[in-house]
């Protein structure tokens, strides 16, 4: 299924612009795109949220037809436990989660490890999927190794093939090496661009289609269609200058996005 995540609204959402859309307003406008998913994805107020605020949430999403997933970052197992819970009030199958380390630090995996085994019999006994994203801070092998070595069926991996980039990995050996593991698909082209004075180059996001991410080869070894993967949209959409124009190229964004999507079999 294509669905829409938070950082597909990132500006819309942010205190930058002058009426920030709220969580249903998120769900309201993916419904209107024609879009049955929503993951809701590192959305701070959803933590703060009351046990009432959270009904109504999950309630306002199923009154729009709407699938939910979530996301957060860290492994520890109270955070998992938590959203375990937030996964039941939603009816979500999936958690996005990320092996982070603490202030900044590199993340251990033996600790994650131990992390992983001590909070994923629940989510096995309550038939939600835990799915680590790929980037920066964890070698491709190291995170693949990791979910081969707890080895749950409830375990697996949400491929961002954009994030590895900064740790001079190939997005395409990237996608080949998680292809087995894959439960979640973040959907983002990105580029290179020279920076003013030829002084280095700013990676950033790019309309889909644009960029260097060769999202067919992604289709053809993932098979994320196939097997039933979601394919959740996202953006790295710099700042354009002023509220009206980011918000606009936003939403181009998305409906670049969705049409690529769509038209790619």
């Amino acid at each position: 299924m294509i669905g829409l995540g938070s950082y597909a609204f990132f500006w819309q959402q942010s205190d930058r612009v002058p009426e920030p859309l709220t969580l249903r307003d998120t769900f309201a406008a993916t419904r209107e795109l024609g879009v049955g998913l929503y993951q809701i994805c590192d959305h701070a107020p959803l933590e703060s949220m009351s046990d009432a605020e959270l009904r109504d949430a999950a309630a306002a999403a199923r009154d729009l037809g709407l699938t939910i997933e979530l996301g957060t970052k860290g492994v520890e197992p109270g955070r998992l436990a938590r959203f375990l819970d937030l996964a039941r009030v939603f009816d979500a199958r999936l958690v996005r989660g990320m092996v982070v380390g603490a202030h900044g630090r590199r993340p251990s995996l033996a600790r994650a490890e131990v992390q992983l085994r001590a909070a994923l019999p629940a989510y096995e006994a309550a038939g939600v999927t835990l799915a680590l994203e790929t980037y920066e801070q964890v070698a491709t092998a190291d995170l693949v190794g990791l979910v081969e070595r707890v080895g749950s069926p409830r375990l697996g991996i949400c491929l961002d093939p954009a994030n590895v980039v900064a740790r001079l990995e190939q997005p395409r050996e990237c996608v080949e090496r998680t292809a087995p593991h894959v439960r979640n698909v973040h959907v983002k082209d990105f580029a290179f661009d020279r920076q003013d004075g030829w002084v280095g180059f700013t990676y950033s996001g790019a309309p889909m289609g644009e960029g260097l991410h060769d999202y067919a080869h992604l289709l053809r070894t993932v098979r994320p269609r196939e097997r039933d993967i979601n394919e959740v949209v996202e953006h790295w959409l710099p700042w354009r200058g002023d509220a009206a124009t980011t918000i606009r190229t936003e939403r181009d964004w998305t409906r670049t996005t969705l049409e690529h999507l769509r038209s790619t079999p």
